[in-house]
């Protein structure tokens, strides 16, 4: 489960031209803008990712004006990328002392209660209440479910570059990638297991029943000849992509009609996600087998399948960030990008900070 809410420790806090009461601090691989007076470099801090959904409490009261949702019959603060005095702002951060009472249940021990809170990387998601934040689905998404997402498959949910920084430059800093253009849809899953098969949405299973009623998943799943291939394929694995088409996410690469990206196939018996040549291996044998209206991939970003990012020309953070700018199909900014080794093993996302800009004007 991705970690919205985390204890971190504050790396830098810069200052801001022309604002004396608010400051940069820099976390891990994200910046975000502070009040000046609450951190200095090593302070503890609760980051709160972007896509936060965080329940109404005091400690938030004062982002009630600006940043204030509704989800479902919930009431909070979502986090998301914005821009204050000039400065991207991503995440929130917030003194770890703010939280000590609701950390702790009394004064007794209290030292060694905190410890067992406050140490860096704690993930404190579900003890603060913490969601990541869901907007309402379509009209074309809605139907019935049969069920709550399969427990042998993992959802579509890619670590972002900024929380792993150390890994990607330092421990796979000679790992070749495949590097995919990351695209704006909807999160689509079908799978076969021996005697149950099915497609679900980012959240649920859906009843296959629902085909009549317009749900855009179900509709893929079955007319595409998915459900059959797989059937006839015999074994026990999981496609997932991104469903995009009009009506879905506003639509942005302007098609005719919806179409189905795969990204990712998943060895449900073994548990682990297929490399990418048996990934296209696969992809084959299920087009022998019937399937149609289904992309091999994401579209590619470079004209050479496999490279390091020194062949790239990136060697930090920043230089990753910018390479996740440019243009998607036919739109002029794009996602981001997706980097995976080429066993499978390791992969992370890289989401353009102008896409974000953009996405939440």
């Amino acid at each position: 489960m991705r970690k919205l809410a985390t204890i971190r420790r504050i790396d830098e806090v810069l200052p801001i031209e022309g604002a004396d009461a608010i400051v940069i601090v820099k976390i891990d691989g994200w910046q975000c803008v502070a009040l000046k007076e609450e951190f200095e470099p090593g302070d503890l801090c609760v980051y709160f990712e972007i896509d936060s959904f965080i329940p109404i409490m005091p400690q938030v009261e004062h982002l009630r004006a600006r940043a204030f949702k509704r989800m479902g019959d919930k009431e909070g603060i979502r986090i998301k990328t914005i821009k204050l005095r000039g400065q991207l702002s991503q995440g929130l951060a917030l003194p770890a002392t703010k939280f000590v009472d609701m950390f702790i249940d009394s004064d007794e021990d209290e030292g060694q209660e905190l410890c067992e809170f406050f140490f860096v990387g704690h993930d404190v998601s579900e003890w603060l209440g913490v969601e990541k934040f869901e907007s309402p689905i379509p009209t074309q998404l809605s139907g019935q479910v049969k069920g709550n997402f399969p427990n042998f498959i993992p959802k579509t949910e890619q670590e972002r570059c900024q929380n792993i920084v150390r890994s990607i430059f330092e421990e796979n800093k000679d790992t070749a990638y495949e590097v995919t253009m990351k695209l704006d849809g909807t999160s689509f899953t079908a799978y076969r297991n021996n005697d149950s098969a099915g497609v679900c949405g980012r959240n649920w299973d859906l009843d296959l029943e629902d085909w009549n009623a317009g749900n855009s998943l179900v509709r893929m799943y079955i007319d595409s000849g998915l459900q059959s291939a797989l059937h006839d394929f015999g074994r026990n694995i999981a496609l997932q992509g991104e469903l995009m088409g009009p009506g879905i996410q506003k639509n942005r690469e302007g098609l005719a009609s919806n179409e189905l990206f795969v990204f990712d196939i998943y060895d449900i018996d073994a548990a682990q996600y297929v490399p990418a040549m048996e990934r296209y291996e696969i992809m084959q044998e299920l087009y022998a087998r019937g399937l149609n209206r289904v992309m091999v991939g994401q579209v590619p970003v470079l004209a050479k399948k496999y490279s390091t990012l020194a062949e790239l020309g990136i060697t930090n953070i920043s230089e990753l960030l910018a390479y996740a700018d440019g243009k998607s199909i036919a739109h002029s900014i794009r996602e981001g990008v997706v980097f995976k080794s080429f066993d499978g093993k390791f992969s992370f996302k890289v989401i353009s900070n102008k896409f974000l800009l953009k996405e939440e004007d």
